[in-house]
């Protein structure tokens, strides 16, 4: 490979900044839970044990990021993941560390109530 075959270096830095959110285990913990499915702020607060203030301060990085979405519901505002590409990530990120772990590679996905 030659370097003419590489990505412009904006890509590098945009890939760089991407993997940033990841580095942080509040907002990979908001992740897994919106895994399952969408939910709004206080359900968040609610299963992930933290306030407000912090869950929505993720959630802003995260929606800055665009890595989450939201929605109205009357004055309920709504979270989800943004796209199939972030649950790739987070699919393939549990799956190595259960591996890492000598376990199943679908130990650690999200169990859903149903």
């Amino acid at each position: 490979m030659d370097k003419t075959n590489l990505p412009s270096e904006e890509v590098f830095y945009d890939m760089a900044d991407f993997f940033k959110m990841f580095g942080d285990a509040s907002r990979i913990k908001m992740l897994y839970t919106l895994y399952t499915g969408e939910m709004s702020v206080s359900e968040l607060v609610n299963v992930l044990d933290m306030n407000q203030s912090a869950v929505s301060h993720q959630l802003r990085i995260l929606r800055q990021s665009d890595l989450v979405k939201f929605r109205k519901d009357g004055k309920a505002v709504i979270y989800s993941i943004d796209d199939s590409h972030v649950f790739s990530v987070l699919e393939q990120g549990l799956k190595h560390i259960a591996h890492k772990n000598g376990l199943e590679e679908n130990e650690y996905e999200p169990k859903t109530d149903s």
